[in-house]
């Protein structure tokens, strides 16, 4: 998907409520767009199924309340997304300030949302009709499939570099 596209926004039936609540996480492509259904504390959310930093599959991430917001944390690096907004979520400190109290900050938004309905124990998904590039676009359609072989190729030989260097220290102890 280049940077100037938008998906197309359509609403669509994802599955029965009852469905969709136990079984807590699913999955969907709708419009060439992978995302996933997650049904947490009586509501459902719809986001984009890979994480933005680098294509982790979020439906395997846990869900936490950080700073007021509920977020799912991907399984790869952590990174906290908020469900409602998709944004990405630090936590820091301001180094202007004498006491440096460490406070959740924004990176703004990061991952598309979708917008979740029920009529009648039908559940529907609207896309994002959201302008713009948001950064989980890149690991969508044809080209995110490249995009998310590049990233696991990427991870699995740093984990590689990462259990080979630990062998060489222990080596040396």
């Amino acid at each position: 998907m280049e940077e100037t596209e938008q998906p197309a926004g359509g609403r669509y039936f994802v599955g029965r409520k009852d469905e969709l609540i136990e079984a807590k996480r699913s999955f969907r492509t709708l419009e060439d767009r992978d995302i996933v259904i997650i049904y947490h504390q009586g509501v459902f959310h719809a986001i984009d199924s890979y994480c933005y930093h680098a294509g982790g599959i979020l439906a395997n991430g846990d869900i936490e309340e950080l700073d007021g917001k509920l977020c799912i944390i991907c399984p790869n690096h952590k990174y906290k997304i908020s469900l409602a907004k998709g944004e990405g979520l630090y936590r820091g400190v301001d180094p202007r300030e004498e006491q440096r109290v460490p406070r959740w900050y924004s990176k703004g938004v990061k991952q598309r949302v979708h917008t979740v309905t029920e009529t009648d124990g039908d559940v529907y998904v609207q896309l994002s009709e959201e302008r713009g590039w948001i950064e989980s676009d890149y690991y969508q359609g044809e080209q995110g499939k490249v995009n998310r072989a590049k990233a696991e190729e990427a991870e699995k030989k740093a984990l590689e570099k990462k259990a080979s260097e630990k062998k060489a220290l222990e080596k040396k102890a």
